[in-house]
């Protein structure tokens, strides 16, 4: 039977497709390693944006080196006989596991751990002034053997960038990434503070934006919050409150930086190990 290939590649399946892109499960044939490898196909100039985007990704994966942060191993630009990209392929690091939208149950310590994991990692982005833009549970990945990875760099932002479009996910953007169109550390803990709340509550926060703009105020959105603990009573309350500064509608009442609430996280989680069969027990959602 013949065996699926491209290029030195074995085809082992596919992990998913995007709207403009494919990744694949494969097995490079040098070392015996398994990888993702991204597939962007460039088919008109109109395509050019989504080569731009993935040299981006690659771009910024080179500046990080983190347990939790996804490696971008190689960049491959396939041409056309007369010397213009047809394909761009992005070389990637494999993660055996799915990403934390598709889990129903996760006992609470582990999910304090999880959050810890990312929030470490995005600090690490922070140092190497990279922002990542677009944290939600999609973008976490969680491995069998239990290796947490915050994945898709293609939003990401570099200090003093300037884009001219705001690109994001609407239910997890803070609102001056509409407003002002920015990315820096304050919107990356709102990011993850939708996250948190979306993972610990099983909804999302209050809508902010609608056709492209900001649709609620400060005062509005804070009435339509429905608080952590009321959403879910067996979270803690250390970790409602975490939940609720990160989300805070105006960036100066959020924790300045990502490192104190890794710092945060990581205690929690310890209290939480240690306490296995009190109000910090495992949680199962219900919608």
């Amino acid at each position: 039977m013949a065996i699926d290939k491209i290029g030195q590649f074995q085809i082992l399946g596919t992990l998913g497709k995007g709207a403009h892109s494919t990744i694949l499960h494969v097995r490079r044939s040098a070392d015996a390693k398994q990888y993702a490898l991204k597939i962007v196909p460039i088919q008109s100039a109109d395509d050019n944006k989504f080569l731009e985007q993935a040299e981006h990704e690659f771009l910024i994966a080179q500046k990080l080196d983190h347990p939790n942060l996804i490696k971008v191993q190689a960049l491959e630009k396939l041409k056309k006989f007369l010397g213009s990209v047809r394909e761009v392929r992005l070389l990637i690091e494999y993660v055996n596991g799915k990403t934390l939208d598709t889990f129903k149950i996760i006992p609470l310590p582990q999910l304090v751990q999880i959050f810890a994991h990312v929030a470490d990692g995005v600090a690490h982005m922070h140092r190497r002034n990279v922002y990542h833009a677009d944290l939600k549970p999609n973008n976490i990945m969680l491995s069998k053997t239990g290796d947490v990875k915050v994945i898709d760099y293609g939003l990401a932002w570099m200090k003093g960038e300037n884009k001219a479009r705001v690109q994001g996910t609407p239910e997890y953007m803070a609102p001056e990434q509409v407003k002002n169109r920015v990315a820096n550390e304050l919107t990356d803990v709102f990011n993850l503070g939708a996250t948190m709340y979306r993972m610990v509550t099983f909804r999302n926060i209050p809508s902010i934006i609608g056709d492209g703009t900001v649709t609620l105020d400060s005062k509005t959105w804070a009435k339509n919050l429905k608080p952590v603990l009321e959403c879910n009573p067996q979270a803690p309350k250390t970790l409602a409150h975490l939940i609720e500064q990160c989300i805070a509608y105006k960036a100066a009442e959020r924790p300045e930086r990502m490192t104190f609430v890794h710092e945060e996280l990581e205690r929690l989680a310890a209290k939480l190990k240690r306490s296995p069969d009190d109000e910090l027990e495992a949680m199962e959602w219900q919608s």
